[in-house]
């Protein structure tokens, strides 16, 4: 297979298709991984964000694996080849947000080299479905670009492969300088298509790209499709320097350090990566990865272990447990947990022999090295192991001898590297299908649990979900599970005041109104009337507005935002002078 120079051309690629067909099964065997998710509330959390919040998952009964292909350059101009990538970058991203699984673009390269096609050509309908059939995806995004004065106009069709239909065509327009809510705009009604059912805003999908700079983001575009390293280089590290904030950038930037060798550098740019992103656990493990390869142990295991609590996958365990044991600890029970996810892999029980072994524990060691030969017999490096530790110990030299024996403890034997004491093995790849299969699952146990509870806790729990997605700035996702809430029960306060929160953030002032009088007509609470009084106070209301900083002081004294409202009220009324 020909490999291409991109910054997206990682390890993790090549294993995704045999793991699109095994997955299941593999977590089946693997249980052990699935009960230690259960207890984790990221993965909750982000697999009831893939789903209507009842029932089985929507993410996998509604076919919601989505192959976003490159856009179609139709404007006559070579100089805009770039958007082709940014659309699919920009939809797949709303897509995720939306509770979909679109396929990455590391993922779309593997498949296409595999079946012998360009990474840059524009796909006929055949190809494409031979494309999506390969990525077990479920519906195609197709489109393509045009400029009409000053503006851009996007349209876009999906396909339904198993149904092999294609829909009408979906259009969004607006000014070449905000093609990126052009972008979000479109990949609302585009979910609107797949989803006839999704009650999210278009104007929460459009808030979700005003923080990208267009010109850091075509930076970041172009170098992760550049082919000359040097070029890809230069552009992510202007883009970086437009936008620092941009995580998307400083992973590509991580990637291209790491591939480099250059693992300083690659634990700097992965530690910058955004840890709610879909990219922060990945970048966690590869800063610890690089940390490892730099000689910084201690950081590594923190980085490791950091992965491991929200997705304790046997890659990350077994890699933990080589940071702690090159600093001297005794790694056994985390190369014992790592087998126990994957028994059939044989680096681990490679692992769990060495350290067994030089915790005195050799018949234990023989066993695990017995296992590791029978699942890869030709390990030549474990055969001479086997032979060593085998050998029965050599009787202690006396007295007289031991100044000869020191004196020739210089001259190495022919087993000494066979009886040498060996580093236990690193895994150098991340398994990032297998984390999204484990989101699937825990989707699919969350929904289960939230079946079993009342409409209105099933309300709250959902509310409390959003709650955590609102504070880290996810719009989309805590809109929809605020939707999802009301559903569950019109009666949640709870959900009205999260999506009147969600609609203030996003300019949608009617909106905001209308979901916080839902919520105080249910029950008093605090942020209802601060979005009341903010939303007062920007309109110049200030009455209304003190009287709603007012009753919330009554609810919370300590309330900072309250407290930070009515200061802002007399002051503009000329009270607090």
């Amino acid at each position: 297979m020909n490999q291409r120079g991109t910054a997206y051309n990682q390890a993790v690629v090549h294993t995704f298709l045999p793991i699109r067909k095994t997955s299941w099964q593999r977590f089946a065997a693997g249980i052990g991984l699935v009960l230690a998710l259960a207890g984790s509330p990221m993965i909750f959390a982000m697999g009831q964000a893939g789903s209507d919040g009842g029932g089985p998952s929507a993410a996998v009964d509604r076919g919601r694996i989505l192959l976003v292909l490159p856009f179609e350059n139709r404007t006559g101009q070579p100089s805009l080849d770039w958007i082709r990538e940014a659309a699919a970058e920009l939809l797949s991203s709303r897509f995720v947000s939306a509770g979909f699984e679109p396929m990455s673009r590391a993922d779309r390269i593997y498949a296409l080299d595999h079946l012998g096609l360009p990474e840059g050509f524009n796909p006929s309908r055949a190809s494409s479905l031979k494309l999506a059939q390969t990525l077990d995806a479920d519906s195609i995004v197709v489109g393509s670009y045009i400029l009409d004065g000053n503006s851009i106009v996007a349209e876009a069709r999906l396909v339904n492969v198993p149904a092999l239909r294609m829909s009408e065509v979906v259009t969004a327009h607006g000014d070449l300088k905000d093609q990126i809510d052009v972008f979000d705009s479109l990949a609302w009604k585009l979910t609107r298509e797949l989803d006839p059912g999704f009650s999210g805003s278009e104007e929460t999908f459009v808030d979700a790209g005003k923080g990208i700079r267009l010109d850091a983001f075509e930076q970041y575009i172009r170098g992760i499709t550049e082919t000359d390293q040097a070029q890809r280089l230069a552009d992510l590290e202007k883009a970086v320097k437009l936008s620092p904030e941009f995580s998307p950038t400083w992973m590509a930037l991580g990637r291209e350090a790491y591939n480099g060798q250059q693992y300083e550098q690659a634990a700097d740019a992965f530690a910058k990566v955004d840890k709610n992103s879909p990219d922060g656990l990945e970048a966690g493990y590869y800063r610890g990865l690089s940390l490892l390869f730099s000689g910084d142990y201690k950081k590594a295991e923190q980085a490791f272990a950091g992965v491991a609590r929200i997705l304790p996958l046997a890659e990350v365990v077994n890699n933990e447990g080589v940071a702690q044991s090159r600093q001297g600890h005794d790694g056994t029970d985390l190369f014992i947990k790592a087998e126990e996810v994957d028994p059939s892999a044989p680096d681990y029980h490679f692992n769990l022999a060495v350290s067994l072994q030089r915790h005195g524990q050799t018949a234990a060691a023989l066993n695990e090295l017995d296992q590791c030969l029978k699942l890869r017999p030709g390990d030549e490096e474990a055969q001479a192991l086997e032979a060593a530790w085998k050998k029965p110990a050599a009787p202690k030299p006396p007295p007289a001898a031991a100044q000869d024996a020191a004196a020739g403890a210089a001259k190495p034997s022919p087993d000494a590297d066979a009886s040498a004491d060996p580093l236990e093995r690193i895994v150098r790849s991340f398994d990032a299908a297998a984390f999204r299969q484990a989101a699937q699952m825990m989707d699919q146990m969350g929904s289960t649990r939230l079946a079993e509870l009342s409409p209105l806790e099933r309300a709250k729990s959902l509310s409390a979900q959003a709650s955590g997605f609102l504070d880290r700035g996810l719009l989309l996702e805590a809109e929809r599970l605020y939707q999802a809430a009301v559903v569950a029960d019109d009666k949640c306060a709870e959900a009205h005041a999260g999506l009147a929160m969600v609609s203030e953030r996003t300019g949608a002032a009617d909106s905001a109104r209308k979901e916080a009088h839902s919520a105080l007509e249910l029950e008093p609470r605090v942020d209802a009337y601060l979005v009341l009084g903010r939303l007062d106070l920007e309109e110049s209301h200030l009455n209304e507005a003190l009287n709603e900083g007012a009753e919330a002081l009554k609810l919370d004294p300590a309330s900072q935002a309250a407290q930070e409202l009515v200061r802002e009220v007399k002051a503009k009324s000329g009270q607090g002078k």
